[in-house]
Formats: C-alpha cells, sequence, structure tokens
C-alpha cells in the first residue's frame, strides 16, 4: 500500500520565495484554465464527432456523461493519493494523462473508443483539479496573500469556462472534431516542463496507512450518485426503479464511506472539516452556485444558437460577460473581503448571481441580448465571489488536510454542477414541452413521431421545421424555449438568494480569510 516518505515535508513553507510562489500561481492557474476549458469546449465539437463516428443516441450520452462521472468518482481518491505521494507528483502524473488521452483521439475510429478516451481525461482532470488547489494551500503559508492567489485561480476558471466554446468553435471552423482533443497536447506538455521547473513538492507527513475500503465507497457512492442523477434527466421522469435502484445504492455506499472515515484515525477524507461554519459555508456556497449557473450556461448557449441564430464561436462570443463578470469579481473580491467581511462579499455575490439569474424572467417585455448580457455579467460576478469560498475553505482547513478541503471544494463544484443541468434542465424541459403548442400541426397530419422530435427539443423542432417545411413551428419553438430559459433563470436565481442567507448565517460575522484558522 502507498506510504509516504517519513521524512518528507509538510507542506511548501516559507523557504519558497516570493517569485517561485507566484511563479506557481501562473503554472497552476494555467494549467486549470487549460481543464476547465475542456469541460465546454466538446459542446461545439459534438455535432462533428456525432456525424463522423455516428454514435447511438446512448453511445452520445456516455460520451459527455462518462468525464464527469470518472472526476466525481476519483476526487477524493486523488486527492488523498497526493498528500502521500507528493501534491506536485500527482499533479504532473495528471498532465501526463490529460496530454495522453487527448492524443489518443488520433486513434480511435469507433464511439467506444472515443467514450475510452474521455474516461481517461476524467482520471487526468480529477487527479488535477484538487491538486492545484491544494498546492496553492500549501505554498501560499500566508492567509491573506492566499486569497488574493485564490482570486486569480477563480478569475482563471471563469475564464476557461467560457472560452472553451470560443476555442472549440475557431477550430472547428478550420479543422475536424479530433482539434478540439489535440490542443490539449502542447499545453499539457509545456505545463509538465514548467510544473517540473517551478512547482515545489508538499506533502502529509504522516497519512496514515491507505484504507482501501474507504477508496472502494466513494468511488461506488460518487460514480452511482451521479449517474443516478443523470438517469433521472435523461429520462426526465422521476419514477424511474433503475435510478431509483442506484440512487440508493449510491447513497448507502457514502453514508458508509462517511462513517468508516469518522472512525479512523487517518480517514481517506476528514470529515470533521465541516464542523467548521466557514468551511461549511463555503462547500455550501460553491455547490449551489453551480447548481444554478452551469443550467443557465447551457441553456443560454443553445438560446444564442438556435433562437438568436449564431454560429458555435459567435455563441461563444456573446456568452463573454460571464467570464468578464468572474474576472473583474474574482480579482476584487479579496482586497473587498478586508474592507467589508468575507461574509458579506460571499453572500452578496451569490445574490447578485441570482439577481442576474432572475432578471432573465422577470425585465418587461421579449428577452433580447442586451439583458441577456446584463444578466450573464451579473452571475458571472456571483461566480467570481467564490474565490471567497475557496479562501473561507482552505483558511479552515489545517495545511496537512488540504487534500481533503480541495477534494471537499472540487466535489462541491462537480456535484453542483451535475445536479443543476438535471434538475434544472429537466424543469426546462417540462416548461418548453408545456409551452409548445402542435395541436393544429397534428390536425394538419405532422406525424406523431415527427411531432415528439418537435416537443424533446429545440434543436429537434428546429430540424423538423426545415425537413417538413413548417416555419410556424420553428418560431413557436423558438418562443417556448425562450419562456423555458427565463422560468428556469427565474427558480435557479431564487435558489441563489436563498444560499445567499443561508451562508450569510452560517459563515462567522467575525471571518477574517487573511487570519488561518487551523
Amino acid at each position: 500500500m502507498p506510504q509516504s516518505p517519513p521524512t518528507a515535508p509538510a507542506t511548501a513553507t516559507a523557504e519558497v520565495s516570493t517569485a517561485r510562489r507566484w511563479a506557481s500561481l501562473a503554472v497552476l492557474s494555467a494549467s486549470l484554465l487549460v481543464v476547465t476549458m475542456d469541460l465546454t469546449i466538446l459542446n461545439v465539437a459534438l455535432p462533428d464527432l456525432a456525424a463522423d463516428l455516428r454514435p447511438s443516441a446512448t453511445e452520445q450520452l456516455w460520451i459527455v456523461d462518462v468525464y464527469s462521472l470518472a472526476l466525481a468518482g476519483l476526487l477524493i481518491s486523488m486527492s488523498a493519493l497526493a498528500d502521500r505521494w507528493g501534491r506536485r507528483l500527482v499533479l504532473l502524473a495528471g498532465f501526463a494523462v490529460f496530454g495522453g488521452a487527448s492524443a489518443a483521439v488520433l486513434l480511435v475510429d469507433s464511439p467506444a473508443e472515443v467514450i475510452a478516451a474521455r474516461a481517461l481525461l476524467g482520471v487526468g482532470g480529477a487527479m488535477i483539479m484538487p491538486t492545484t488547489l491544494s498546492l496553492l494551500r500549501s505554498i501560499f503559508t500566508d492567509p491573506g496573500e492566499r486569497a488574493t492567489a485564490l482570486g486569480v485561480w477563480a478569475g482563471v476558471s471563469a475564464i476557461g469556462a467560457a472560452v472553451g466554446p470560443i476555442v472549440g468553435g475557431a477550430l472547428l471552423e478550420h479543422f475536424s472534431w479530433h482539434a478540439a482533443f489535440l490542443v490539449n497536447v502542447p499545453l499539457m506538455l509545456g505545463a509538465i516542463l514548467a510544473g517540473a521547473l517551478i512547482l515545489p513538492e508538499a506533502r502529509d507527513p504522516h497519512p496514515g496507512p491507505w484504507d482501501l475500503v474507504a477508496t472502494l465507497l466513494s468511488v461506488g457512492g460518487m460514480v452511482g450518485l451521479v449517474w443516478a442523477v443523470k438517469r433521472f434527466a435523461e429520462e426526465t421522469s422521476l419514477l424511474d426503479p433503475l435510478g431509483w435502484m442506484v440512487l440508493a445504492a449510491a447513497l448507502a455506499l457514502l453514508v458508509a464511506f462517511l462513517r468508516r472515515c469518522l472512525r479512523a484515525e487517518s480517514p481517506l477524507f476528514d470529515v470533521r472539516l465541516f464542523a467548521g461554519r466557514s468551511f461549511t459555508a463555503g462547500v455550501v456556497a460553491a455547490l449551489a452556485a453551480m447548481f444554478a449557473m452551469a443550467a443557465l450556461l447551457l441553456l443560454l448557449a443553445q438560446w444564442l444558437q438556435l433562437v438568436e441564430g449564431h454560429s458555435p464561436l459567435a455563441a461563444g462570443v456573446h456568452l463573454l460577460p460571464i467570464a468578464g463578470g468572474g474576472l473583474v469579481a474574482s480579482l476584487l473580491a479579496p482586497a473587498l473581503a478586508k474592507r467589508i467581511g468575507a461574509r458579506l462579499v460571499l453572500s452578496g455575490g451569490l445574490a447578485v448571481a441570482g439577481l442576474g439569474a432572475v432578471a432573465l424572467g422577470v425585465v418587461p417585455g421579449d428577452l433580447t441580448y442586451l439583458t441577456a448580457a446584463l444578466s450573464m455579467a451579473l452571475v458571472g460576478a456571483g461566480a467570481g465571489s467564490l474565490a471567497i469560498a475557496s479562501a473561507m475553505i482552505m483558511a479552515g482547513s489545517p495545511p496537512e488536510r488540504a487534500g481533503s478541503a480541495a477534494a471537499a471544494e472540487e466535489t462541491a463544484y462537480d456535484l453542483g454542477t451535475v445536479l443543476g443541468v438535471a434538475v434544472l434542465g429537466s424543469l426546462a424541459a417540462v416548461v418548453y414541452r408545456s409551452r409548445l403548442d402542435t395541436a393544429d400541426l397534428r390536425a394538419a397530419g405532422l406525424p406523431a413521431d415527427l411531432e415528439a422530435q418537435a416537443e424533446d427539443s429545440l434543436g429537434g423542432a428546429v430540424a423538423v421545421a426545415d425537413a417538413a417545411d413548417l416555419p410556424g413551428l420553428a418560431t413557436r419553438a423558438a418562443e417556448a424555449f425562450t419562456d423555458s430559459l427565463a422560468t428556469t433563470g427565474v427558480i435557479g436565481g431564487l435558489v441563489m438568494l436563498a444560499v445567499a442567507v443561508v451562508v450569510y448565517r452560517t459563515a462567522p460575522a467575525d471571518l477574517d480569510i487573511t487570519v488561518q484558522q487551523h
């Protein structure tokens, strides 16, 4: 079983020079940019990939879903492994895995092989994402400096998610879908070289024995939980018996995992961190913010392309207000927190994001891009305030538990994204179907299968309208989808406003993120 050397240093301490600290931040942020960009770039490449390899509907779902399944299942285990073997070592190995999986796309010629490559990308992502955060905790020992570094880290993350569709659209205008994967290869090679030269090593000096049972429980529980949520979303029904069976089994495994960690002297994941109010408030904020924002980003991307008529590249450009709001807010948040308090900045940021989402449905008149851009900027600003959530989480955890803290935060991001797309995405689908009136078309002889295709999605309705020469159907579908976007924005915004109140009441009033809580 893997053990760390007994003489290993606990953290990168003050011996790390100022120049090396900020150079390390550049390396960690750049690597995170690549991974977050890859999360959204597939949305643009998927149509070309499907046209080339012709996956079945089930295979196409697995191409999309397997990345998040692998990521969710391995975040905790990879963070614990990094604490034992060395965070830099695991991070560099993650770069190699991510780059290798991206290069493997040159060899694939079937949907099954693409699924395998995407799963391997998820493994690499699970090695990279929490380790960048735990290394920041180790390198920046001063809480004030760390808050600033986390602001930059959060800003880069926001940029990556927004830039992904732009990069993907630009590549697909000149190259095949393979380019959406291959772009990672030179970036990962550069990250390996820079990381090996610049990043210091850090690990827990006394991690205890590796708990194989806890590892299996965490992997099985998280994969099952994410799969069940996605299953309910894909079936657009809560009556699916298989989904409930898997969900029950996943929850049982996770309960067993938490009980085992609570009893262990050196747990795989330190559940006791949640006893800290600032830590809990930060995790709740990350989970809830991603719940609302992930679904809205997906719906807005579809609205820009299928309702407003933009190309994938132009749609990506029109999504930039999210990145702009996130970048500005994440850089300003640490300084603002020093003046008015971390609790107020984080809860206020969530409230701003909530109001931005609600604006999609309450601004009078038809939804225009101007309203959508304002909404996106406010939602992005709320996302930027999550830099304070990261600082609260890291300030609420000791250096040797940086892996557990990072795993908790990244799991909150991933689980929030999955739940948001599933719950709010399903809600949007229900509203869309309820608002789309096809009764007269059915009476005029529209075949039942085409009617079902039109009711299934806006893209399906546009395809049916083109094939059957029914321009009125496309117009009705666009109006129905816009209504569903507005309704989802209101509900998602109300969720964020409610969580803003919860975070405000949970976080300590006198919390200072420039002072270490442990």
